[in-house]
């Protein structure tokens, strides 16, 4: 857990917002069940003090990134993204995978974001659900 979140309720509570929020805007544009449920984990890793100094092209290229790195890349491979408006960037990176007793597979990552030249991180661990999207565990 990044820093910023040790003993900040405030952070904690951000984040929660911010993955709810997340997943309800995706939703509203009418995105695919894995695009939403990016939405939410992104939006829960930006959610409080990094959220909000990301704007929403940040939040969305943001967004995509962590959708290619759950659906796509290996373990150790990153997806990055960068926003040349805003000079804000960031990498999505899956750390280890495995399956559970029920058979579903999780994805334990690693993700950045540098605003203004300082660099923040996040780990998590995402599960795939039933319908092929991603949820976040942890």
């Amino acid at each position: 857990m990044s820093e910023t979140y040790k003993g900040n309720p405030k952070a904690v509570l951000g984040s929660l917002g911010g993955g709810a929020a997340g997943g309800v805007i995706a939703a509203v544009a009418g995105a695919n069940p894995a695009l939403i449920v990016a939405s939410v984990v992104v939006g829960g890793l930006l959610g409080g003090y990094i959220g909000h100094k990301l704007d929403d092209r940040d939040k969305r290229m943001a967004s995509e990134a962590a959708r290619q790195a759950f659906e796509n890349n290996h373990t150790g491979q990153s997806s990055t993204w960068q926003n040349p408006e805003s000079g804000n960037s960031g990498s999505v990176t899956p750390t280890r995978t495995y399956q559970i007793a029920n058979g579903q597979y999780c994805r334990e990552y690693t993700q950045d974001i540098v605003i203004g030249g300082e660099k923040n991180q996040t780990y998590g661990t995402a599960c795939r659900q039933a319908d092929g999207s991603w949820k976040i565990k942890s």
